[in-house]
């Protein structure tokens, strides 16, 4: 049997359980927009002025988070990674959903290339490293957008992280007991000492929700998990914590709010003493030794650093043929 629109009545395309709402289409996009606001606004993530980039995967979730900041006013630019990851052509097929999204919405999207950056592609610093797949990407992509946003004059670094991904983290650090991460994590993390502002709007929508949200906008997104992921821990306890909402509905949801609200100032009390920071002696980098870990890495696996390799789509575009800047 169908659920109607508690709103307008209609047909409704989704129901969520954990809300105990049924919304059509149209009124689902109003709803995920004045929620985006919502966090934006009681979590202190964005202000009037200031300039934020997206990192884009090509996914559904920062497409959404790109799509939703452009609905609500924000001149977002994108940033996209190049990983050279050419098992079953992930990386080409992930930057093809990008570009076409941000020639859509017409903004401008930064493309930047590890291999032109640092030598070698995802694969090649993998093989080259003691640290798992996800570990090595991970790193490279936090060290790469950081440095983006600072050296291009962002003040505010957005990623598309959902609920199931945060509570599937939180839950990992939690199991290690790992004190430093637990103090960190949250929606907005400030600028501090080299770093700028990262927030993550879309905290508090499952993969579904932004799914649909993707889906009713018509947003062309990649369905492939990468090729990396299929043995990461946080799949594996994704699948557990579903299992949990399944029987207990609104389980994710006020394991991670909670925490934020009641448990999180415990761990930051405990971890009042920062590490110092201070400048990596090979990249500039804020780091907590004389080298950073991302340039003991790409070391470790024979590449340079070199700068970032970039490419600018300018919002202009309309066709593949299209210009483009190359910034070094």
């Amino acid at each position: 049997m169908g659920y109607i629109c508690k709103l307008c009545k209609g047909r409704a395309v989704i129901y969520m359980h954990h809300h105990r709402l049924a919304l059509c289409g149209d009124c689902y996009v109003v709803w995920f927009l004045k929620q985006v606001r919502r966090s934006i606004s009681e979590m202190k993530m964005l202000f009037k002025g200031e300039r934020v980039i997206v990192a884009v995967s090509g996914g559904k979730d920062s497409l959404s988070l790109w799509h939703a900041l452009s609905r609500l006013g924000y001149e977002a630019e994108g940033l996209y990674i190049d990983l050279g990851i050419g098992f079953d052509s992930y990386s080409e097929k992930s930057k093809e959903c990008t570009v076409e999204f941000a020639k859509k919405i017409s903004r401008p999207l930064h493309i930047v290339s590890v291999k032109e950056s640092i030598g070698k592609p995802i694969p090649a610093l993998v093989r080259g490293s003691e640290r798992s797949p996800c570990s090595v990407c991970g790193l490279v992509k936090r060290y790469i957008m950081n440095r983006f946003a600072i050296e291009h004059g962002f003040d505010v670094l957005a990623t598309g992280h959902n609920l199931d991904d945060e509570v599937a983290t939180l839950l990992s650090n939690a199991l290690h007991w790992q004190i430093g991460y637990l103090a960190r994590q949250s929606p907005t993390l400030p600028e501090r000492d080299g770093f700028v502002r990262r927030i993550k709007p879309l905290y508090r929508f499952t993969e579904k929700e932004t799914a649909v949200y993707a889906i009713i906008n018509g947003i062309r997104y990649i369905e492939d998990e990468c090729p990396y992921s299929t043995d990461a821990t946080t799949i594996f306890l994704k699948g557990i914590l579903n299992q949990i909402e399944e029987r207990m509905p609104g389980s994710k949801l006020q394991f991670y709010t909670n925490f934020l609200s009641r448990a999180r100032i415990l761990f930051e009390r405990e971890q009042a003493q920062k590490v110092n920071l201070r400048p990596c002696s090979i990249c500039s980098m804020p780091s907590a030794e004389e080298v950073c870990a991302f340039c003991r890495m790409v070391e470790r696996a024979g590449g340079k650093f070199v700068g970032l390799k970039v490419t600018k789509l300018e919002n202009s575009q309309t066709d593949k043929g299209a210009r483009t800047k190359d910034e070094e």
